[in-house]
């Protein structure tokens, strides 16, 4: 099969690689789609992934095309949609419940075979078995926003909040849609590239702006979510919390990104920084909310791409053009 192999760190090449065979408990799936996201860049300048070559690619869905023997839940196709996160289920963080922080972390794309391929194997209990109405193709889009649920689950955010959002890329926006949804009294965006923050508007913000000094909130804001992982939006949005106030860091920075923080502020206005990492528990009440029509993936997928050109989805990507862009072997 032809699949898109990160070789080296700034390296990625369109190889012929062997078919995945299913292990007794996993399912071989044809990829509908494969969508792009900041972590893919991350495995691409050599962090994150445990070593390289990999064929990255964790946003997926498709249909199955092969099954174990021991699999009885899925049959040869059933079109799914997967959660690329693998656990031991044995280590201290499992045994609390906290398995997006397992000690022997694994997953799809990462540790694992990824689906920027025209085939990949997967977890027969990873798969999430998709309703007649959703597009398969579409359905790639469950994945970030299983990301987005866990981010709201760490917030548990009080009704009447004011929200203010850095980046309205693919996560700004899904965690604009979640906030609306949880009971926001308004939700600001902020972000420096003019034409993302149209988007915002299209789906409702209250205000957005290119700077938090374009906004009126002198107190600041109860919530703040920085989705972007850029050092400079995270210092700005440290400085935006209302007192009581909480600081999200969803955004995936690079390992040498810091920001500086006032412990006497944290202390004396009782300010909560918290981060949210992937997926926990999230996967299958994001599907059920995509189902439901939370997200119109006409408007969040801007780029459907082949994958002859995944190299080329990389840099469009890494340069900011577009909302979420998918790949489809």
């Amino acid at each position: 099969m032809r699949a898109a192999v990160i070789t080296a760190p700034g390296r990625v090449e369109l190889q012929t690689v062997a078919d995945p065979a299913p292990g007794p408990r996993e399912v071989v799936i044809d990829v509908a789609a494969v969508g792009l996201c900041g972590t893919d860049l991350h495995i691409l300048q050599g962090e994150f992934a445990p070593q390289l070559p990999i064929v990255p690619g964790h946003e997926f869905a498709g249909e199955v095309v092969a099954v174990g023997g021991e699999v009885t839940e899925l049959t040869v196709g059933a079109r799914v949609a997967v959660d690329p996160n693998m656990y031991c289920n044995e280590c201290r963080y499992c045994r609390r419940g906290r398995n997006n922080l397992c000690e022997r972390y694994a997953a799809i794309g990462v540790t694992h075979p990824g689906a920027a391929a025209e085939f990949v194997a997967a977890p027969v209990g990873n798969c999430v078995r998709l309703p007649d109405h959703v597009d398969t193709q579409d359905a790639a889009l469950i994945e970030p926003l299983s990301c987005a649920v866990r981010g709201y689950d760490v917030l548990s955010s009080r009704l009447g909040s004011h929200v203010l959002i850095y980046g309205s890329g693919t996560m700004g926006l899904m965690m604009l849609e979640l906030a609306k949804r949880t009971g926001a009294a308004s939700v600001d965006v902020v972000d420096v590239n003019p034409e993302r923050l149209v988007t915002a508007e299209k789906l409702g913000c209250t205000q957005a702006a290119r700077s938090a000094d374009e906004l009126e909130r002198p107190a600041g804001w109860d919530v703040v979510i920085d989705a972007t992982g850029n050092a400079a939006a995270i210092q700005d949005g440290l400085e935006r919390v209302a007192k009581a106030g909480t600081f999200l860091q969803f955004g995936v920075s690079d390992y040498a990104t810091t920001a500086t923080i006032s412990p006497y502020r944290i202390y004396n206005q009782e300010i909560t920084i918290t981060g949210s990492m992937a997926v926990l528990h999230s996967y299958e009440r994001a599907a059920e909310l995509f189902a439901a029509g939370v997200l119109d993936p006409q408007l969040f997928i801007s780029h459907r791409m082949p994958l002859a050109q995944y190299p080329e989805a990389l840099d469009q990507f890494a340069a900011g053009k577009g909302r979420k862009i998918v790949v489809l072997p």
